[in-house]
């Protein structure tokens, strides 16, 4: 039996392409270069050129190459965050951080060869250290709030401060460790992970014992803040009044 002619009418019509993202594009191109360049060596034009911008755009999406850089936490956030589930909620905080860990090196995969050679670079730096550990603390407070670990308590920001240092200490071994398996930096982040439980364990001991002290303190403080306040309005008065020999005269 023929088969009938398919009318242009009952074709599907493909989909639409994805929107370009031009971030990302710029951020992709740059990893692209670092991959086989040494960082200080790639110039603004030609992080342009890559990514098929024109050099005005990408000024107005990054002001630096440092940003760009800066820019892979977050499309590694987006990544992860994307892949979130409950799988391991009711899990030790050990083994939601260790898996926590394993998905975000999943996700830096893409951009191994380039952080293989920038990282060395960027350590000769403290200042750029300083910069990019204010963006790896903002990036971690997202990663262990999907971990269903608290960040915003008495102890948050040490806990993240503690994810970001494990999270470099870690990626050192990764770096090097071409095993499917990565079987090395699993390792270290066992052992990474085992340090971190002992010294937040003391942390967390040492400011439940320091509660009485931080409740007296406050108290105290308290207590002086009606003087203070006294004090500091009969400061206005006077200054209102113009001084005791001056002539009070009323703003307008």
């Amino acid at each position: 039996m023929a088969r009938k002619p398919v009318s242009p009418e009952s074709v599907p019509a493909a989909p639409a392409p994805a929107p370009a993202n031009p971030r990302k594009q710029a951020v992709e191109a740059l990893m692209r270069l670092a991959a086989s360049r040494h960082w200080d060596e790639i110039e603004l034009g030609e992080i342009a050129a890559e990514a098929g911008l024109s050099l005005a755009t990408l000024r107005g999406l990054f002001p630096s190459k440092l940003a760009m850089l800066g820019a892979v936490t977050r499309l590694v956030d987006d990544v992860v965050l994307a892949e979130l589930s409950d799988e391991l909620a009711g899990e030790p905080v050990r083994e939601r951080m260790f898996d926590l860990v394993m998905r975000r090196l999943d996700a830096l995969l893409p951009y191994k060869d380039a952080l293989r050679r920038i990282v060395p670079v960027l350590r000769r730096d403290p200042l750029t250290m300083a910069a990019l550990n204010r963006g790896a603390v903002n990036s971690w407070r997202y990663m262990l709030a999907s971990a269903g670990i608290p960040t915003e308590d008495a102890l948050g920001a040490v806990r993240v401060q503690g994810a970001v240092l494990l999270m470099a200490r870690v990626s050192e071994v990764w770096l090097d460790d071409d095993e499917p398996e990565l079987s090395r930096t699993m390792a270290r982040l066992d052992r990474e992970l085992k340090t971190a439980g002992r010294i937040m364990a003391r942390v967390e001991d040492v400011h439940r014992l320091t509660a009485p002290l931080r409740g007296l303190a406050r108290a105290l403080c308290s207590a002086r803040r009606p003087r203070a306040r006294r004090r500091e309005r009969a400061d206005t008065e006077t200054a209102m009044r113009g001084g005791e020999n001056e002539d009070f005269a009323p703003a307008i």
